[in-house]
């Protein structure tokens, strides 16, 4: 990967970016795709659009939401120790003994999810600690008491986990957020890459926002456009690891190239080029059985307006909704390849009525 991308991608996964606070993120995005679009607009829900041939046919829509999931601070007790709920699926059981980060008008402010010391827990306890209750656990940023909170925290506050991108072994990477920055990362990569080429279509990539709470920015962002055609680019579930079940989801791996999704949300003829494309370019590829919803972008595009033809490509993800969450380098570039493939194969004159 290019060092310009590969700083991006990370500058990107660690800006904070609950649903409903995206906004750091989407700044830097914007940065990023300055020089590869012709346009770029920001609406009044938070969506980000870079446009590139905006007069083209057919009108081409990429989604990759820029939302990751966190928490928000609901309470703050006469100690000092804060309370708080989700911003989007959370597991309760990997909160504690994190460090986390309560974003202030004053900047991030670490904070710890304490529990009682095993030493002290009865059996009953030990038992239901796999999963407790979010109400039931707090953060101590140190403070002293009330006061010394309200000071700089205030009811609202988006938190996140506080670790960032780092490298693993073998062209893998580790951060949390990943899903699904990592596919608003692809849908710039996908305008870096059509800049040099000059598309038939008019391409709007979209980073969208609040996907997490249930695919809102895809839904406003689709009806503004009104495109002939959307990809939403997500994570998908891999199942290489342990304690992963393909009979139930299918085959996925990492480093085996994108996900491309086949099934009643996706539009038979998007599906098909996309194959075409991946194989005419010799771009590595999966495909993953989508017998219902998506619960992606895809959805919300789909059914915009009088229907979209509506695809997904996807880039595995192992520990997914985790702090830890693990892609390929390569399944991004891939993706990002084959989206702009597929891309340079439309022109005015194809349908995808089935």
């Amino acid at each position: 990967m290019e060092s310009k991308s590969l700083n991006f991608l990370k500058e990107l996964v660690n800006s904070p970016s609950p649903s409903g606070f995206e906004q750091p993120a989407q700044n830097i995005w914007c940065k990023y795709i300055r020089p590869f679009v012709d346009e770029i607009k920001r609406d009044v829900h938070g969506n980000a659009i870079g446009i590139i041939n905006p007069k083209g046919k057919p009108r081409l829509m990429f989604s990759g939401h820029c939302d990751e999931i966190g928490l928000m601070v609901r309470y703050i007790d006469d100690k000092g120790y804060i309370y708080f709920g989700a911003i989007g699926g959370i597991d309760t059981g990997i909160l504690p003994g994190q460090r986390f980060h309560i974003h202030t008008k004053q900047g991030p402010v670490l904070g710890v999810v304490g529990k009682k010391a095993i030493h002290l827990m009865e059996d009953e306890e030990r038992k239901s600690a796999g999963s407790p209750k979010i109400y039931s656990l707090w953060l101590d940023i140190g403070a002293k008491g009330k006061a010394e909170v309200e000071k700089i925290i205030a009811i609202g506050d988006p938190i996140t986990f506080a670790v960032g991108f780092e490298n693993l072994k073998n062209d893998l990477i580790v951060s949390r957020g990943f899903d699904d920055k990592m596919g608003a990362f692809v849908v710039a990569e996908t305008l870096r890459l059509l800049s040099k080429k000059r598309p038939k279509a008019a391409v709007f990539g979209v980073s969208s926002v609040q996907e997490e709470i249930g695919m809102r920015g895809a839904k406003t962002s689709a009806y503004g456009i009104s495109p002939d055609v959307g990809i939403a680019v997500d994570v998908t579930f891999a199942t290489d690891h342990p304690d992963s079940n393909p009979k139930r989801i299918g085959e996925i791996k990492l480093g085996s190239g994108p996900v491309i999704s086949r099934g009643p949300n996706i539009n038979p003829m998007v599906f098909d080029t996309l194959v075409s494309a991946s194989k005419a370019n010799k771009i590595r590829y999966q495909i993953e059985a989508a017998p219902g919803a998506t619960g992606t972008d895809a959805n919300a595009i789909q059914l915009t307006k009088a229907g979209v033809a509506a695809g997904l490509v996807s880039v595995p993800n192992r520990y997914m909704h985790t702090p830890i969450e693990v892609i390929a380098l390569s399944d991004l570039e891939n993706a990002s390849k084959l989206l702009a493939a597929f891309t340079l194969k439309l022109n005015s004159n194809i349908s995808f009525i089935p």
